[in-house]
């Protein structure tokens, strides 16, 4: 079995690589915008004897590429999505792609889409929360969001993407996975999650207080994403991806300052927060806009608004961690600390 991995050389991409691959998973198409991330790919490939990593280079919002990498394979991994950059980049780099992706499996030649799955990795962003109210527990059947355009751009487009993937299956007939991480972490990631808070200057305010983080360590992640993706009872499902021993948004930052470096923070209790984001709304209109509204009540509850979360749909697969988050998190904020004293 050829398998597709889009994104290959991300931060989340290496590691569902090197899950395929310890699963016994030996013919995959790496597709990669950048040579540079293909030395690390190929060195890990030889701790497993007798794989095979065809690396594919492109760039997915040309149509011809999506051709190349689409062609004879009958499992899809799909990671490649836009993470920052303006709201066209971002709808470019998770929508456009997507499309010219989808479309290039749906016209391919002497290999049916009927006979392809289709693993897509999406987000929590997706979700619908600020009607369910504070502390409401979120799983799988938990609406999508109904006013994407409220949200921050990256939940907007993965919502989209989400909706597009669902759409093609209906019209194309192949099976479909979706998964649904939350907050991906570990080496090589970032720092901070805007459910703890955003940084604004010197300041670091810290938003998300006693709320659960619903973080997934990055190999966690790439475990659930093949487990699920192979499973053959997963198709035409969603499954929420996290880990199960979640910290607070108020410890994660506690043990970023001991572990990693101190910083100057601010807590803000949610009932502050809602106020705040209620003034920058009001001189955002009154101002004709000259002041963007970087916080919105809406924008508010759906990060802070206090959830819990539901992994056991995973887990009935047979999923679990391979990291506990006691190792997880000390793993993360020595790295994170490394970087820092290069800077």
């Amino acid at each position: 079995m050829k398998v597709l991995v889009t994104g290959a050389g991300g931060f989340l991409g290496f590691h569902v690589v090197e899950r395929l691959l310890a699963h016994g998973y030996t013919d995959i198409r790496c597709f990669l915008r950048e040579r540079a991330k293909a030395e690390r790919l190929l060195e890990m490939s030889q701790l497993y004897p007798g794989s095979q990593l065809e690396l594919c280079y492109g760039n997915l919002r040309a149509k011809s590429d999506c051709v190349r990498a689409i062609a004879d394979v009958s499992l899809v991994f799909h990671l490649a999505a836009g993470l920052k950059g303006s709201p066209a980049e971002l709808f470019a780099d998770s929508v456009v792609v997507s499309r010219n992706l989808l479309e290039a499996l749906e016209t391919r030649d002497g290999f049916p889409a009927q006979k392809t799955r289709v693993v897509l990795v999406s987000s929590f962003g997706v979700y619908g929360v600020v009607p369910l109210g504070r502390g409401a527990r979120i799983d799988e059947r938990t609406p999508l969001e109904d006013h994407p355009e409220l949200r921050d751009t990256y939940s907007h487009s993965k919502l989209r993407q989400e909706q597009l993937f669902w759409e093609y299956r209906q019209k194309a007939g192949f099976e479909l996975v979706v998964l649904r991480p939350g907050v991906i972490y570990g080496p090589g990631g970032g720092a901070f999650s805007s459910r703890v808070g955003l940084q604004i200057g010197p300041v670091f305010f810290h938003l998300g207080g006693s709320n659960l983080l619903p973080l997934a360590y990055v190999v966690n992640c790439a475990e659930a994403i093949v487990v699920a993706g192979t499973h053959p009872e997963s198709a035409g499902q969603a499954y929420n991806v996290h880990d199960d021993d979640l910290p607070t948004a108020s410890r994660y930052l506690r043990e970023y300052k001991r572990h990693v470096k101190r910083i100057r923070s601010i807590r803000l209790p949610y009932f502050m927060t809602r106020m705040l984001a209620w003034a920058l709304e009001r001189y955002h209109r009154r101002s004709q806009g000259q002041l963007p509204a970087i916080i919105t009540r809406y924008k508010a509850a759906a990060a802070w608004g206090g959830n819990t979360f539901s992994n056991a749909k995973l887990r009935a697969l047979g999923w679990r961690p391979l990291v506990a988050t006691s190792d997880a998190m000390p793993a993360t904020f020595e790295y994170l600390k490394q970087q820092d004293q290069r800077q």
